[in-house]
């Protein structure tokens, strides 16, 4: 039997089921207590078929979509014939669940047409404490998950349309900011109740049948789309790996390894040789390395096609079980944040050498944290506040300054509401200035906030990345510039903070914490860069005019305010000469570690590696 699909109708349901799905998301900030969902946006929702494939996801963490198929693969499994209209399934763990971590919470609900499961509405939030050894849930010193908060199996939060008040009470006493939780919760409802409203819409309007028939094509087309672009790749193996710099102060690297192979119209990302996993909350649950897989092939996607998983069916995934990106219980896993950034760009790096030019050089993937908890006023507090940094150089553009990561697709917190919100003062908030990795097209700056306590006390944990081991550069382009932690940057007592802690640090009232975030690798060679293009931004005070003519070769005429022609022609004639890349590629690091004031061998571990 031949299907007859209308275009002008697949567009239609195409585009209310994406608008099904946004408007999830519209509901759930207008409506949500937390600011991490609220403000930061670190949230999902997503819309699936009868057969619980995701046929629309909104435009919010494209980290989660790879999420949602695991876990209503679950929740059919478990459940299937039991669902009841009115049913409202609840889980966060990553270990039967189909979780990624224990702050993210889905809520699912089935949606019911002419008595039968007609597609699924999900939201997955990330919540501001699900328990654990430290306020905010995101101690990486964690080494088992029953050390990181409340696991939520599977179950119903409602039956039959009935709130179950029992899962709601256990919690809300396991957490350390109840009202907020529950509150965002609710919002998940909501949300969920007035999606399922407009998709019966549809239903009633084209009938299940002609449902079925267009999510399935949406699901073949995305499938055919992936094929293509897949062809397009020449067949062959490509590799790549990178590191997370590790733990205290003392580090060990831990290994990102992917070998990429495409035969046809097929490809197999192999994480084979990545390192095992850690006695620490960094380890990935497999949801979250399949999607951010499924990213990096999704970027290379020219065309407007549905945020359908039909697309994931040309991609198999090999993530040996027990490693950093595959845990057995009980990893810990609730900082996962910073390996998703890593896999990612581990598999940039593996497909720029398969396809050159279309992927960018290493940016601010880790999404860097920080976490403040304790008691303020007589009523505890949690202030967890996610800080992007920015992107990579790319073949025909610059990085982008102070932009979430890919993958997060998040917002940095506004200042205003951190501090009427918290016990805390944001003292300065900013570019880095000469940070970054020297370009053709450079690397993004790096993003620098300081916090200021004026509770009396209060536990701090923090989590970065990428002071050893620097962002990348691609086609001689430098690498980017390091990370740093210092506990109060501006008194006698100033000291550098290990990348990834070891243990919550106890601060007091008047101490602070600066964060400077990893500066982006730059892409081309640094002497190939348009001198008007290193004035403007010497003009706009990112880059000193020293430092533009040891990294760029460009000499700007203080009095005049522009670039002296003349001598920059015979400045850069003479960095070639003596052959630029023979010269110390980390030269930029080096002067931008003094600059800040910074012992270098703070990064002399760098060097063994």
């Amino acid at each position: 039997m031949i299907r007859e699909i209308d275009s002008v109708r697949f567009e239609v349901i195409k585009s209310a089921l994406d608008a099904i799905a946004d408007e999830m998301g519209v509901v759930i900030v207008r409506s949500s207590h937390s600011p991490i969902i609220r403000d930061a946006l670190d949230f999902s929702a997503a819309v699936m078929n009868h057969q619980g494939l995701m046929v629309a996801q909104a435009r919010l963490t494209p980290g989660h979509m790879g999420s949602f198929p695991h876990a209503m693969r679950v929740l059919i499994d478990e459940y299937g014939e039991q669902m009841e209209p009115g049913d409202i399934f609840i889980t966060n763990d990553p270990y039967g669940g189909g979780g990624m971590h224990l702050p993210d919470i889905y809520v699912i609900k089935p949606v019911f047409f002419q008595g039968e499961v007609e597609g699924y509405v999900t939201t997955l939030c990330h919540h501001n404490d699900i328990g654990g050894i430290t306020p905010g849930s995101n101690a990486v010193f964690a080494r088992e998950i029953y050390q990181e908060g409340l696991r939520i199996p599977l179950v119903r939060l409602y039956k039959a349309g009935e709130a179950d008040i029992t899962v709601f009470k256990f919690i809300e006493k396991n957490v350390r900011m109840p009202i907020d939780v529950r509150g965002d919760l609710q919002s998940q409802v909501g949300a969920c109740w007035s999606a399922e409203k407009q998709l019966l819409e549809l239903l009633k309007k084209y009938g299940a049948s002609t449902m079925r028939l267009y999510t399935d094509e949406m699901l073949e087309l995305t499938e055919r789309v992936m094929r293509d672009v897949i062809r397009d790749i020449p067949d062959g193996t490509y590799e790549n790996s990178d590191f997370i710099d590790g733990f205290g102060e003392d580090p060990e690297p831990i290994t990102f390894k992917v070998k990429i192979t495409v035969e046809d119209d097929e490809l197999t990302a192999d994480w084979t040789g990545t390192s095992p996993q850690v006695k620490a909350a960094i380890n990935a649950p497999v949801p979250w390395t399949y999607s951010h897989t499924y990213i990096a092939l999704r970027c290379l996607v020219e065309a407007d096609i549905p945020s359908a998983e039909g697309y994931m069916r040309p991609i198999k995934v090999i993530a040996p079980s027990g490693s950093i990106i595959n845990p057995d219980l009980p990893g810990a896993a609730n900082a996962r944040g910073m390996t998703g950034g890593r896999m990612l760009e581990v598999l940039f790096g593996a497909l720029e050498k398969a396809v050159p030019g279309r992927c960018p050089a290493a940016g601010g993937s880790e999404p860097g944290s920080f976490g403040f908890g304790g008691i303020h006023n007589g009523e505890p507090f949690v202030c967890r506040v996610g800080i992007w940094g920015s992107w990579g150089g790319r073949s025909n553009l610059d990085g982008v300054d102070g932009l979430s990561w890919l993958s997060g697709n998040q917002s940095n917190q506004p200042i205003e509401l951190i501090e009427s919100d918290n016990p805390v003062e944001v003292r300065r908030y900013g570019y880095v200035p000469d940070s970054g990795g020297p370009g053709k097209n450079r690397g993004g700056l790096a993003l620098m906030v300081e916090y200021g306590l004026f509770a009396e006390e209060a536990v701090f944990t923090a989590r970065s990345d990428r002071r050893f081991n620097l962002p990348y550069g691609l086609d001689g382009g430098k690498a980017g510039t390091p990370s740093w932690i210092i506990l109060n940057p501006d008194t006698p007592k100033r000291q550098v903070l290990p990348v990834l802690q070891t243990e919550a640090l106890d601060m007091r009232k008047g101490e602070s914490v600066l964060y400077i975030k990893e500066g982006s690798g730059g892409y081309g060679n640094p002497l190939d860069r348009d001198p008007d293009l290193v004035l403007e931004e010497v003009l706009d005070e990112k880059f000193t005019v020293e430092y533009v003519k040891n990294e760029y070769g460009v000499v700007i005429d203080q009095n005049s305010q522009s670039v002296d022609r003349g001598a920059t022609e015979k400045l850069r004639s003479e960095m070639i000469a003596i052959n630029s890349d023979a010269r110390n590629v980390e030269s930029h690091v080096e002067s931008f570690v003094k600059s800040l004031g910074i012992d270098p061998q703070c990064r002399q571990r760098s060097k063994a590696l």
